[in-house]
C-alpha cells in the first residue's frame, strides 16, 4: 500500500460527500457538536474523513471562506501544501492529538491489542488547554472499538464535560461495541461501503503498477472498502486468492501434495501476513458460498474464472446448513490457533480436509 494511502496524508475522500455535508452544515450553523462517532466497515475512509475534518477545523474552516454573501465552506478540503496540512501529516500539530493502541514492548515491534487508560489519560487536560494557534483543539481515537473499559470511562468523563473550542472524533468500526453512554453523547456519521467503481478508481490511482484485470478483482474481494483491496495488493492478496481457489477447483478430491505444499508456505513463522491474508479470505470465500446459494446464484460475478461452476457443484453436494457449519468451524479454527499458537499448517490442513469431506456429499 502506498504512502498517499495514510490517512493522515490522504487528500483525496471519494464517496462520503452526504458525510462530508453533514458536518459542514453544522459548522456553518455555529452549533457544532463537541463529539462525532464516525462508523462504518473498516477501510470505507472513516479515518481519513476524521483527518479531513481536523485539518479544517484546525485551519480556521478550510480554504473556501464565507463567500460573498457568507454562505460559508463548501468542502472540508485543504491542499496538501497549507501549512495545517503539512504539520498534521507530520504529527506536529500543536492543537491535534491522535490516540491509537500503543506499543506493547521498549522495542516497538508490536502493538497492543488495546488502547489502555495510558493512551487516553492526557485527553482532557489537552482539550482543556487554551488553544496554540488561537482556534480549536482537535482529537482523533482511532480507532474508539479498540478502547478497553477503563480507557473508555476516562473518554466518557471527558465527553460528560466537554471544554469549549474542542472537537473529539471517534473512529469506529463496530459501534455496538461502545458503552452506549458514549455512543449516546456524540453525534453519529455512518459511513457505508464505497461503491465498487470508487474502489477501482482509488486503487488504479495509489497503486498504478497494477493492470486494470488486477485493479478490478481487488476491488470485488475489498467489498467497499479501498483498505482491504490495498492491502490484498499490497500483501500479494490477489495470487493467494487465485491459489486457494485453484486448489479448491479440485474438489471433490483435493491434490493433496499441492495443499501441503501451499500450507508449507502460508504457516512459515516469516508470512505472517500471507497466513493472515490466507485466513481471511478462505472464510470469505465459504461465507460467499452461503450466500450465493441462498440467491440460487443470482447476481453471483466471478473474480476468478470458473468460480460459479466451483460453487455450484459444491452447492449440490450439500445443503446451506451444512456448509454454513463448515464455515463456523473453518473460523473458529483459525481464531483458536492464532489465540493459543496452535500448529498452524495442520490448521490450514483441517480446514481444507473438512471442505472436501462435505463436498464428497
Amino acid at each position: 500500500m502506498t504512502q498517499a494511502l495514510d490517512p493522515r496524508d490522504n487528500p483525496d475522500l471519494i464517496g462520503h460527500a452526504e458525510a462530508e455535508r453533514a458536518f459542514l452544515d453544522a459548522w456553518k450553523s455555529g452549533r457544532l457538536a463537541h463529539a462525532w462517532l464516525l462508523s462504518g466497515p473498516k477501510g470505507i475512509g472513516k479515518a481519513t474523513l476524521a483527518y479531513r475534518i481536523a485539518r479544517f477545523v484546525l485551519s480556521g474552516g478550510g480554504e473556501g471562506g464565507g463567500g460573498l454573501f457568507g454562505g460559508g465552506p463548501e468542502s472540508l478540503a485543504l491542499s496538501p501544501d497549507h501549512p495545517v496540512f503539512r504539520r498534521v501529516s507530520a504529527s506536529g500539530h500543536a492543537d491535534l492529538k491522535v490516540v491509537e493502541r500503543g506499543w506493547s514492548d521498549d522495542k516497538k515491534t508490536k502493538l497492543r491489542t488495546e488502547i489502555v487508560i495510558d493512551d487516553v489519560r492526557g485527553i482532557g487536560g489537552f482539550m482543556a488547554l487554551t488553544p496554540a494557534e488561537g482556534g480549536w483543539r482537535v482529537v482523533i481515537i482511532d480507532a474508539a472499538d479498540d478502547m478497553n473499559r477503563n480507557a473508555a470511562n476516562a473518554v466518557l468523563k471527558v465527553l460528560e464535560e466537554p471544554p469549549r473550542n474542542a472537537l473529539m472524533l471517534l473512529v469506529s468500526h463496530s459501534p455496538g461495541r461502545l458503552l452506549p453512554t458514549i455512543r449516546s453523547r456524540c453525534r453519529r456519521l455512518a459511513l457505508k461501503p464505497l461503491p465498487e467503481p470508487s474502489v477501482v478508481q482509488l486503487l488504479a490511482s495509489h497503486r498504478p503498477d497494477l493492470g486494470p484485470e488486477d485493479v478490478a478483482a481487488l476491488a470485488h474481494l475489498g467489498e467497499g472498502s479501498i483498505g482491504k483491496a490495498a492491502n490484498l495488493a499490497a500483501e500479494g492478496g490477489l495470487d493467494l486468492y487465485r491459489e486457494l481457489v485453484g486448489l479448491l477447483s479440485a474438489l471433490p478430491r483435493l491434490d493433496v501434495p499441492a495443499l501441503h505444499a501451499f500450507a508449507d508456505r502460508v504457516a512459515r513463522p516469516d508470512a505472517e501476513a500471507a497466513w493472515r491474508t490466507v485466513t481471511e479470505l478462505l472464510g470469505w470465500w465459504l461465507a460467499r458460498l452461503i450466500r450465493a446459494g441462498g440467491r440460487q446464484g443470482r447476481g453471483m460475478s466471478e473474480v476468478v474464472a470458473g468460480e460459479s461452476a466451483l460453487m455450484g457443484r459444491l452447492l449440490s453436494a450439500a445443503d446451506l446448513e451444512r456448509w454454513l457449519e463448515v464455515w463456523e468451524k473453518v473460523t473458529a479454527l483459525f481464531a483458536r490457533t492464532d489465540a493459543v499458537n496452535l500448529d498452524r499448517k495442520q490448521a490450514m490442513l483441517t480446514a481444507f480436509l473438512a471442505i472436501e469431506r462435505l463436498a464428497r456429499g
